[in-house]
């Protein structure tokens, strides 16, 4: 058994930012994440039980090695008492079941939130790796580097456009995504040593160690999901859940996610004492540039130089997405681009569309509806129409 894990690491930053604001806040939260694909076609992922079961049971076996709980302990914004928690924090294989459901892949982590919610990011990892170990590897990785040296060359073009205001910034948002984790290593490693001057950083916090890049991440949606069920009034969920990042951080990790229930439902709660607390909102659902211009909009009614925020995109980004993105909005505000499957998986393969969300805290249902159709992941019809009633959203957001 070749594991596609070999570190606890090896996730996202957010992973660990939201981790410790969960322990420190509501450590006894229970929570249940379930895994689904909308897309498989190739294989079906079924096929992959064996080998993923092998795979969770060494997952279940790591801990924390001293000098990756000294690089963590190393970033400001991490506690003492976190890394403490992390030196003798392993997963539990009895909390995570993997089955066949009618010829489905179905994967459920179910326990102390505390103690599941870092399942997610490293089972997308391995699903999507073991997938793709079943195609032709020499074929898949010579059309990768061919592709891989395109994007370094248009990076090389754009530098020719006129400068803007606001520098043009990108960073790989491609953990879950990706084609296999040493694929992973070549690609952020050529584009920092390539294109330093815009690739900025990486999600992964084991290879931003190794390869000395800046770990990029705040919040994911999980985090606001989470207070839908922490006992407080459910309009007010999501400034519950600001005001607890603004208590946990105190001005480290300002990049607000906007699409929990929407971007108006957000900004109508999105007052001016978030906006001068927070230093921008995360793009990831819907259509980017009428987003953006709502999110500027807001800072110019709040009297707010759009000029001191950022706006981060990371919805199904490409480069030449992301350049459309930034001459639209480059000299009105901070931008930055997190791109995740175009950086790590473009092979010229079907990409899986997998995700592993938060479905329920302590009983009750929590729910998304983002900006895009299809996002929305939830069952009960009956929570989805309250939330909806309640933010004031069509019946078919």
């Amino acid at each position: 058994m070749q594991p596609v894990i070999n570190s606890l690491l090896e996730t996202d930053l957010y992973k660990f930012t939201m981790w410790q604001a969960m322990l420190h806040r509501f450590p006894q939260t229970q929570a249940e994440y379930v895994f689904v694909c909308r897309n498989a076609r190739d294989y079906p992922l079924t096929h992959l039980i064996p080998e993923l079961n092998e795979q969770l049971d060494h997952l279940c076996s790591l801990r924390f090695r001293r000098e990756e709980l000294d690089y963590l302990a190393g970033l400001r914004f991490i506690k003492s008492d976190f890394v403490d928690f992390l030196r003798i924090f392993q997963f539990q294989r009895d909390f995570i079941q993997v089955r066949d459901n009618a010829g489905t892949l179905e994967i459920v982590a179910r326990g102390p939130q505390v103690h599941v919610m870092a399942f997610e990011i490293h089972v997308l990892a391995i699903v999507n790796e073991l997938y793709f170990r079943r195609v032709d590897q020499a074929g898949a990785l010579a059309e990768g580097r061919r592709r891989l040296t395109e994007k370094v060359r248009l990076l090389r073009a754009f530098a020719q456009e006129p400068k803007r205001r606001n520098p043009f910034e990108f960073f790989d948002f491609g953990v879950r995504r990706r084609f296999s984790g040493a694929w992973h290593r070549e690609v952020i490693s050529t584009l920092a040593r390539e294109v330093p001057e815009y690739f900025r950083g990486t999600s992964n916090v084991k290879l931003a160690r190794e390869l000395g890049l800046v770990p990029i991440g705040t919040m994911a949606h999980e985090f606001m999901q989470t207070y839908q069920a922490l006992g407080v009034r459910l309009r007010d969920f999501q400034k519950a859940a600001l005001e607890g990042w603004v208590q946990e951080y105190r001005g480290d990790l300002g990049i607000a996610l906007t699409d929990v229930v929407g971007m108006d439902a957000f900004l109508a709660d999105f007052d001016l004492y978030f906006a001068k607390l927070f230093d921008g909102l995360r793009h990831d659902s819907g259509d980017p540039i009428e987003w953006g211009e709502k999110a500027l909009a807001h800072y110019a009614k709040l009297r707010i130089d759009a000029n001191t925020k950022r706006l981060v995109f990371s919805d199904g980004l490409t480069l030449p997405k992301a350049f459309e993105l930034y001459r639209h909005f480059a000299d009105r505000t901070q931008l930055g681009f997190g791109i995740g499957t175009y950086l790590t998986n473009d092979m010229g393969l079907h990409t899986l569309h997998i995700v592993m969300k938060l479905t329920q805290c302590n009983g009750q249902t929590v729910a998304k509806i983002s900006d895009s159709p299809g996002k929305t992941l939830c069952d009960d019809t009956t929570f989805l129409a309250y939330l909806r009633q309640v933010f004031n959203m069509p019946a078919g957001a």
